[in-house]
C-alpha cells in the first residue's frame, strides 16, 4: 500500500493532464519527499515496434550537467593506450588482466570502453557484461582508439538508452537537487537525441508519453508537443 507521503505527492498531481516541461519540474520540487537525493527519471513510450529490426531505437547522450554521480569506468587497451586512457581519467586500465579479473566476477564499475583490436579477447566477456549492458559496443562510441574523448565523455554525464520489448525507454537524468533548469537542460538533450534517433520506418506519433518523476515521486506526464518545441 502507498504510504501517506506518497499520497500526499500524488494529490498534487493531475494525472489527466500533461504538463509543459517547465511547469511538470515546478511541480517535481514540490513532490519530491525523501531525506536523501533522489535520482529523477524520465520514461518515454515510443510509437514504434521493438520486434521490427529496422524499428529498434538505441543511442547515447551527453547530458550537459551530468548525472551527479561519479563513472567508474575500465578500458581495455594495450601499450601506448593504456597510458592515454590513465591519463584521460579512466579507473582500471588493461588488457588479458583485466578480462580475467573481470571474469573471477569483479564488477566495480559503470562502464566500459575498449579499443577495436581489444574486442576479440574482450567478447569472451559477453555472458558476463552483456546481460548488465556493460558490454562495449561501438555504436555507442565505446568502442574506439580516441580514448581520451571516450572516457572525458563517460565521465562528463553521457547515458545510452535502447527501447524495450514495450516500445519504452527509461533513462536517469540527474537528481533533485540539480533544480529545474539543469534538469530542463538534460531533459531537452535526452529527448532531442531520442527525436533525432526516430527510424525512418516508424509512422504516427513517435512521442506517444513522457513522464518524468523522482525515484520515490509519482509521474508526471509531459505534453510531447511542449518538448518537440522546447528540443528544436
Amino acid at each position: 500500500m502507498p504510504g501517506k507521503k506518497y499520497k500526499s505527492s500524488l494529490a498534487k498531481v493531475d494525472r489527466t493532464k500533461r504538463y509543459r516541461l517547465d511547469d511538470a519540474l515546478a511541480l517535481l520540487g514540490e513532490t519530491k519527499y525523501a531525506k536523501w537525493d533522489e535520482t529523477v527519471d524520465v520514461a518515454v513510450r515510443l510509437g514504434v515496434d521493438p520486434k521490427q529490426g529496422d524499428q529498434m531505437v538505441r543511442g547515447v547522450t551527453a547530458l550537459p550537467h551530468g548525472l551527479g554521480k561519479k563513472v567508474r569506468v575500465v578500458v581495455f587497451a594495450k601499450g601506448e593506450k593504456q597510458k592515454e586512457a590513465k591519463e584521460a581519467g579512466a579507473d582500471e586500465v588493461g588488457a588479458e588482466d583485466l578480462i580475467e579479473k573481470i571474469d573471477k566476477g569483479w564488477l566495480e564499475f559503470d562502464k566500459a570502453i575498449a579499443t577495436p583490436d581489444m574486442m576479440g579477447i574482450v567478447s569472451r566477456l559477453g555472458k558476463v557484461l552483456g546481460p548488465r549492458g556493460l558490454m562495449p559496443n561501438p555504436k555507442l562510441g565505446t568502442v574506439t582508439f580516441d580514448l581520451a574523448k571516450a572516457v572525458h565523455e563517460v565521465k562528463a554525464g553521457q547515458v545510452e538508452y535502447k527501447v524495450d520489448k514495450g516500445a519504452n525507454v527509461h533513462v536517469p537524468v540527474g537528481k533533485a537537487s540539480f533544480g529545474k533548469d539543469k534538469l530542463k537542460d538534460n531533459i531537452v538533450a535526452l529527448i532531442d537525441s531520442i527525436i533525432r534517433a526516430k527510424p525512418s520506418t516508424s509512422k504516427g506519433v513517435y512521442l506517444r508519453s513522457v513522464t518524468v518523476s523522482t525515484t520515490l515521486g509519482p509521474g508526471i506526464k509531459l505534453d510531447p508537443n511542449d518538448l518537440h518545441a522546447v528540443a528544436e
